[in-house]
Parts: structure tokens; C-alpha cells; sequence
């Protein structure tokens, strides 16, 4: 069988690659099985030429059919479009991982590994990205579709213009048809990544350079999505459609983004022209510099490429021929494709092995290098216990299918042996059970962990989607295989949100993108206290303060107060406005603290010094000063009718203000009102100078309102919470105030003293404060028993004293402040018997002593009220 070799099922192949057994070499080609069809057109082109477009248009067209793709994710993409064409009853996606085949399909969408090969009912067949039959991983697989995948009325081979050679050498009967590019791509040089323009996919060739290089872009970019040929599918399409949705501006990919990802990528740039093949680190050839950067520019929109500047490699710049080559789309032709048995015989696993390493026959093919699934099968072709068991055809085919098992996982020979070693344990005997198969998936189901974990378990999951997926291998095969897609999908799903969280800075990419012409386009409202830009939180109102998200990096804090610049003052206007009406509504909750006017705890402003002490003017915050003209007059005129409001309590004391500037009061009188007002309507009667008035002057005194008792002035409707806080507000702004500015939410009639300085309205009586009404009312009662005879002793009871809380020893101090003094009882003689006599008190009136002793204290003290007096004249 010389220049012949062995091809399916045993047939011989001949230079074309059709199967024809031995005794039929002699019939015409009409007569033997591999008669040709009508029609096999091989279009074949550089990127951007719609040949795969045309490819589904021709499927849709006829009865029946099948396009293989490299990819899962780009058969799962015209799967969803044929779908929408011809419905999903009619559609079926075979892949490796994912079988969807309805009933009545009749149109497949498949990886080239899954497609039908030997199915002669299928009236359109196509191949895509047939030059990959020279590639060294996969390349067999593609040679053997292109030699022998077959329509019954139309076949379509799709690749680059580089097959043409090997085309119409083994396919001579093909219409080669050239499509050119439908936009030109150009160099552009070498950019620095902050240069690198937007709608840009940035190609890497190690995982550590595409996150080094996605970290960099979130920080002056806001971020990428990230596409490497390790994600699923699911995840792949998410970051994609971050992407395609404008949601970020750049890319970052491996070379998985040049087969069949149809982008809206305007300039790729390269971060290295070399890459490791799983044999050694080489350049790129120029085709497939080429077949990246093709990405840029789709349909009419040109594109360019280029590389990337500091990226410390030293190969990361094209050569002027190679611009030449990419430019124009002038290649080296193909002149070898990888070629490998694709039917061996299973008479023994030697038989199988010789098969499988077989040199081809024609020139235009040499050996496929081993991969890892004949690597797999020798491997434990050499343990005795597999050698011993695996001697029938039935069973050396079926060992094969599982050494097929794709190594999803990546991790060498040895380990995927070692995993196919312990399938083959249930698999001899027949089906692996269900139990272990749930187990196997379950383990994988845990959707914590970073980015490098989930990607194991995904790639982990695959294995276990195909072997679901296998017709005699599992169990439950239905329900198995469904439990491995839901696991994927959650685990791909995390994936996605674990990629956006790392190198996406959502709100950074909004601000870039928009900071521009067009920043007055954006969004900003606000939620509550939080600003947010296109509903991404960017920082917070405080009052009327704008705080940058604490949790932003630096980097991105002058980008934020930019935006904040242009955008945060309409929404302080609306935010004063809004206030305003509650103000005025009753419904904001302001109050005024230490002088100033707070809301929500934050500061408006405070009380200045005004017409006079009991009438402040309102003080704005500078914050404010960001208002516009409106909106600042509307606030404040809100906010001083709510102080007017607020200091209402202080009527009282404006009407002793008021008296105090009446000529006609006299001056002793008005120097005393101007004290009362300043110690907030209560004096201590020793320093008034209630004594320097005459009897008409105590009469205005007292239609006033103030009370003259026995030890204090006091106005009485002072003496409540409302008014003690008003006035002390007031008495923030006011430098002339005395007395105290403590003041109290309750006031008990009596408290313990906590210091010496007694609160507003008290006054200190041994270890006791005592409000000032409450001792003026003991008082009274205590006058009230004494009658008209001063020199009478007479029985004061308690009993008053002690309901307000006054112990005997305080109500005893307050007595004798106020002149009253004790007499002692005499003590029952010896020998008697009987209650001991009560304590007898006397009042005696205060008397003005001379103090000769001390002249400077009695000049001081009435030189002081002479001088008020002169004052007020």
C-alpha cells in the first residue's frame, strides 16, 4: 500500500483523503464511496472578511447541515443566532462539554472535535478556521474535518488565505474563493499604556502580565475586562459583554481573543511578540501577529495595532517587515498540515498505538506531534493491571475514549493519567455510578476562594461536564450532566464578579469616560447623604459638605472632587431648597447647640451679635457660601424665622430690655433691668440694688414681671427649660452676659449640688440647689407664721421643705439666709417626762452695719451701683 495509509474504519486514503477499501481502487469515482459532492468552495481570507457570516447564511439556506468551530464559545454564539433564525426545536449544539439536541434538529452547531464526520445527510458542511489544521496541539483534528467532513449539496471551508496551497492540493476539486478585508488595519507604533486610546484590547501571553496589566488600567482607566482562554465560556461572555456595553473602555486578553471574538476594538496593542508553545518560548509568526491584531476595526471601521511600552520586554517591537506582512495581509503559505489517524484499529492497544504514531503518506502532511491523549494512553498502556484487562476490540475502543478526555485542567501527563486511571476503575466494568459522580460534582460546588481557585474548580467541572456528557459512561447521564452545567455556571458567575471586583473601579471608569464635553450629561442624584454618579457611590453629603468615599484610593480622590466640582452645587441647591420647606414646614430638625444652628448635627451657622443681646442675627457657615444667590436667600431667610421662633421664650426678658431704655424709669431702675437681662431675668437680691429704688420704681418693677423675694430676682416664667436654653443660645454671642449658662432639659425643685456653680435658676444651699421659686415659696410660708410680733418665737414645719426633696440641714441654711434665726429648745429638767420641746424661730430684719473695718468693700459696692446708675443716665 505504498502511498497510501491507513484512514477510517480501516480504508486506505488516497492523496485527496477519500476512504476507498482495496478492492474497489479500481472503480470510478461515481462508484465508490467517496464521490465528491457538487459544490466544495473554500473561502479563505484575512479577519474581517464575514466569512463566517456567510457561513451560517448558507447554513440557513439548505434542509440540513453542520459548521465545526474552534471554539465552545463561538459555537454557542451562531448556535444563538440560528436558533433565532430557524427556532430552538430545529437547533442542536454538540460540544465536547454541552450536547443540546433536540428531536427534530436539523441544523448543528459544533466544535470540530463533536462534529459529525461521516454523516451523509447533512446537505451543508463547513469548516471554520480551517488553517489551524498546522497547528501542533489540535492540528490532526482540523486536517481530518478538512479531508473528509462532507455536504450532500454544499461544502465550506473557511480560513485564512494561507491554506490556499495545501487547499488545492488535497481538495483539488475546491472552488477557492478571496474575500478581502473589509477595513484596513495600520500600525500605529509604540504607545505607553497611559497613551493607549480607549476601545483598545491590550494581548499578553502569561496570566501574570494580563493582571499586572489590568491592575494598571484600573488605576488610571477605572479598569478592564479581561478575556483568557482558561475562563469558561459563561465567564468569557460576561467580561466580553462588560466591554461591548461601553462599561469599561479596555481589554486585556491572552491570544485567545484572536480566534473568532468579534469585538468593537478600535486599536490592539501587544505587550510581547513571543509566547511559549508548550515547548519552548518563540516569536509569533507573522500570521499570527496578524490574527490578533485583526480584532481591531470590524466591518467598515478601520483599525490599528502596535505594542506597548515599558512592558521591560526586550522583543515588544515589530519588525518593518512585519508591519509590511500585517498590513497588507502577505503571509508565508502553509506548506505542511499535522495529520493523525482518525479511526485506528482497536485489535490491540499496541495495534492502536502503531496507528496512531503511522506517518502520513503525502507530502503535504507530516506526524501530529503526541499529544496528551496519546501521551495518556501509552502511559498506562504500561501498567500490567490496564495491559491485562484491555485485550478485546470493544474494549481498547472505549479505553481510548476515556484516555480522549481532554485535560481541561492543565496539568501535565501524569496527573490526567493518574485521573483517567482511577475513571477506568468503573469504567471496565461499565458505567461510573451516579453517587460518585454527584460527589465529584458537589465537591467542586464552593464559590469562595480568588480568582486562581475558581478558575481550577471551572476547569475541574469541565472534566466532569464531558464525562456527563459521554452516552454509556454515567449513570443518571441526564441529570448528571445538568448538575454539572448549574455548577459551572454558579462557579463562572463568581468568577465574573471576582475579575469586576479586581479589576474594574466602576465608578473611576464612569468619571473618565465622562469628565469631558460631556460631563454635564451625567447622572448625579442623591440616596439619602450619598452621591451617586451614575449610580455609583462617589462620596457622601455632610450638611452642606461633600466627602469623598474614605475608601477611595488616592489616585481616584482627584478625579472624585472633580466631578464633585462640576456637579455638587446643584445638589446643595436642591438639598437647601429642600430644607427650606421643611424649616418652614416644622418637619427639619434643627436646634441650636452652643451658640450655633445645627442640623443633623452639622453646622448652618451661629447667632452674632445683632440689634442687641436678646435679638442675635444668624452667622452662615462658609459652606454655604457654595449656594447659588437663590437658593442661599431662601435658606437663610428659613432659618431666621426658625432663631425668631426658637427665641420666642425670650419675650419676656426683651420687654425688661425694652423698659430699660425708658428715660423715665429713672436710672437705678434701669441699671437693674439691664442686669437682670444680661443674668437671664435672675439676680441675687444683695446685688441688685433693689435698695436704691424708691417706692414708685418697685412698683414698675413689679408690673413688669419680676419677682422681689426675700434672697433673688427672679421673672418667674424664666424659670422653665424652654426659656433657660433660649437665653442661653442667646448668651453664646453675648460678651457682657453673667450668671450661669448651665442649664437643665428638667428642673426638679430641689437637685443635689454636683459643683459650686449651680445651674441657671438654682441657687446652692449647703450640699443642695434649690430652684428659685421653690425657695422664695419656703420663704413666704415661713413669714406667713411669724405674725406681727417680731419678738414672738413661732413653729415652722418641715414638712414642705421635705416633699420638695430639702434636707433639714439645706432647709435650715435657707432660714437663716434669710434672717430667720433658730432657738434652741430647752432640755426637759431631770426627772421629767414628755416630748421635747419643738425648735422655735425668730426673724429678725437684716441690718446696715457700718463697716468701718473694711471702708474699701462698702465704697466699692456702692460706687458700683452708682456708676451703673451714672451709666444708664
Amino acid at each position: 500500500m505504498d502511498g497510501q495509509t491507513f484512514g477510517r474504519a480501516g480504508l486506505a486514503s488516497d492523496k485527496r483523503g477519500c476512504k476507498t477499501p482495496p478492492e474497489m481502487a479500481t472503480l470510478t469515482p461515481s462508484d465508490a464511496r467517496c464521490n465528491q459532492p457538487a459544490e466544495v468552495k473554500a473561502v479563505l481570507g484575512p479577519t474581517n472578511t464575514g466569512k463566517t457570516h456567510l457561513a451560517v447564511e448558507r447554513l440557513c439556506a439548505h434542509s440540513s447541515g453542520a459548521i465545526g468551530f474552534p471554539l465552545r464559545l463561538l459555537a454557542r454564539e451562531v448556535y444563538d443566532r440560528v436558533c433565532a433564525i430557524k427556532g430552538e426545536n430545529r437547533v442542536a449544539l454538540i460540544t465536547g462539554e454541552e450536547r443540546i439536541e433536540p428531536k427534530d434538529a436539523r441544523w448543528l452547531l459544533c466544535t470540530a472535535e463533536a462534529m459529525p464526520v461521516t454523516n451523509s445527510d447533512l446537505a451543508f458542511v463547513a469548516i471554520d478556521e480551517a488553517q489551524l489544521a498546522s497547528d501542533r496541539e489540535r492540528g490532526h483534528i482540523f486536517t481530518d474535518r478538512l479531508l473528509h467532513a462532507r455536504g450532500r449539496e454544499e461544502t465550506m471551508i473557511l480560513g485564512s488565505a494561507t491554506l490556499e496551497p495545501m487547499v488545492r492540493s488535497l481538495v483539488p476539486e475546491a472552488e477557492v474563493v478571496s474575500r478581502p478585508r473589509f477595513s484596513t488595519l495600520s500600525h500605529a507604533g509604540a504607545k505607553k499604556l497611559s497613551r493607549i486610546p480607549p476601545r483598545s484590547a491590550i494581548v499578553a501571553f502569561s496570566t501574570e502580565q494580563v493582571y499586572t496589566i489590568a491592575e494598571m488600567l484600573r488605576r488610571f482607566r477605572g479598569g478592564a475586562a479581561v478575556v483568557m482562554g482558561a475562563l469558561s465560556p459563561q465567564t468569557r461572555n460576561a467580561q466580553v459583554d462588560l466591554y461591548e456595553s461601553g462599561e469599561v473602555d479596555y481589554l486585556v486578553a491572552t491570544d485567545a481573543i484572536g480566534m473568532g471574538l468579534n469585538l468593537d476594538v478600535r486599536h490592539v496593542a501587544f505587550a510581547g511578540l513571543s509566547k511559549f508553545d508548550g515547548m519552548r518560548q518563540r516569536r509569533l509568526s507573522p500570521a499570527e501577529m496578524a490574527q490578533i491584531a485583526g480584532r481591531a476595526g470590524r466591518h467598515q471601521q478601520d483599525g490599528s495595532f502596535g505594542t506597548l511600552t515599558g512592558t521591560a520586554r526586550h522583543d515588544a517591537q515589530f519588525t518593518d517587515e512585519e508591519v509590511y506582512a500585517i498590513e497588507e495581509h502577505r503571509f508565508a503559505p502553509i506548506t505542511k498540515l499535522f495529520w493523525r489517524e482518525a479511526e485506528p484499529r482497536f485489535a490491540s492497544l499496541a495495534d492502536l498505538i502503531k496507528d496512531l504514531e503511522a506517518p502520513p503518506g503525502l507530502p503535504e502532511l507530516e506526524p501530529a506531534t503526541e499529544a496528551i491523549d496519546l501521551a495518556v494512553l501509552k502511559r498506562l498502556a504500561e501498567e500490567p493491571d490496564i495491559a491485562s484487562n484491555v485485550q478485546s476490540r470493544p474494549m481498547v475502543a472505549r479505553f481510548w475514549e476515556a484516555c480522549s478526555l481532554p485535560d481541561f485542567r492543565q496539568q501535565g501527563v501524569e496527573t490526567h493519567a493518574r485521573f483517567i486511571s482511577r475513571l477506568w476503575q468503573d469504567l471496565r466494568h461499565g458505567q461510573l455510578g451516579s453517587d460518585y459522580v454527584a460527589q465529584a460534582i458537589a465537591n467542586l460546588d464552593i464559590v469562595s476562594g480568588d480568582i486562581d481557585a475558581l478558575q481550577g474548580r471551572i476547569a475541574a467541572i469541565r472534566s466532569w461536564a464531558y464525562i456527563a456528557q459521554r452516552p454509556d459512561w454515567v449513570l443518571a447521564k441526564d441529570e448528571m450532566a445538568g448538575r454539572a452545567r448549574a455548577v459551572e455556571a454558579r462557579l463562572s458567575d463568581a468568577l465574573h464578579a471576582r475579575l469586576t471586583e479586581r479589576f474594574i473601579n466602576r465608578r473611576t471608569t464612569v468619571l473618565m469616560k465622562n469628565l469631558g464635553p460631556d460631563a454635564e450629561l451625567l447622572s448625579f442624584r442623591l440616596d439619602g447623604d450619598k452621591v451617586l454618579v451614575e449610580d455609583e457611590y462617589v462620596g457622601k453629603l455632610v450638611g452642606f459638605r461633600f466627602d469623598v468615599d474614605p475608601e477611595a484610593r488616592h489616585a481616584d480622590r482627584k478625579l472624585l472632587f472633580a466631578a464633585a466640582e462640576r456637579h455638587v452645587p446643584a445638589l446643595l441647591d436642591q438639598r437647601a431648597n429642600s430644607l427650606a420647606s421643611a424649616i418652614d414646614d416644622g418637619k427639619a430638625q434643627l436646634e441650636l447647640r452652643g451658640g450655633r444652628v445645627l442640623w443633623g448635627g452639622q453646622p448652618l451657622g451661629k447667632l452674632v451679635h445683632g440689634h442687641s443681646l436678646l435679638v442675635p442675627r444668624f452667622g452662615p457657615d462658609r459652606l454655604l457660601a457654595t449656594l447659588s444667590a437663590s437658593a442661599y436667600s431662601t435658606l437663610l431667610g428659613a432659618v431666621e424665622r426658625w432663631i425668631g421662633i426658637a427665641l420666642e421664650p425670650l419675650k419676656l426678658l426683651r420687654v425688661l430690655e425694652e423698659a430699660s431704655t425708658n428715660h423715665e424709669a429713672g436710672p437705678e431702675l434701669r441699671a437693674l433691668l439691664i442686669r437682670l437681662v444680661e443674668a437671664g431675668g435672675m439676680l441675687k437680691r444683695s446685688d441688685s440694688g433693689i435698695d436704691q429704688l424708691d417706692k414708685d420704681q418697685r412698683a414698675k418693677l413689679t408690673r413688669l414681671g419680676v419677682r422681689v423675694g426675700a434672697l433673688d430676682l427672679f421673672v418667674p416664667q424664666m424659670l422653665r427649660p424652654g426659656p433657660l436654653d433660649a437665653w442661653r443660645e442667646a448668651a453664646k454671642q453675648g460678651a457682657r452676659t453673667t450668671g450661669s449658662k448651665l442649664t437643665l432639659a428638667e428642673m426638679p425643685p430641689t437637685l443635689a449640688a454636683e459643683s459650686r456653680q449651680p445651674p441657671a435658676g438654682y441657687r446652692r444651699i449647703a450640699k443642695q440647689w434649690i430652684r428659685l421659686d421653690m425657695a422664695e415659696k419656703l420663704l413666704r410660708e415661713a413669714h406667713g407664721l411669724r405674725g406681727s410680733d417680731r419678738r414672738k418665737a413661732f413653729v415652722i414645719d418641715p414638712a414642705r421643705a421635705i416633699s420638695m426633696g430639702l434636707t433639714t440641714a439645706s432647709y435650715t441654711k435657707l432660714l437663716q439666709l434669710a434672717n430667720f434665726r433658730p432657738i434652741m429648745p430647752k432640755k426637759l429638767g431631770e426627772g421629767a417626762h414628755g416630748p421635747p420641746a419643738p425648735l422655735l424661730w425668730r426673724w429678725r430684719p437684716a441690718r446696715r452695719k457700718p463697716q468701718p473695718d473694711n471702708p474699701r468693700t462698702q465704697a466699692a459696692q456702692s460706687g458700683a451701683f452708682a456708676a451703673l446708675a451714672e451709666l444708664v443716665r
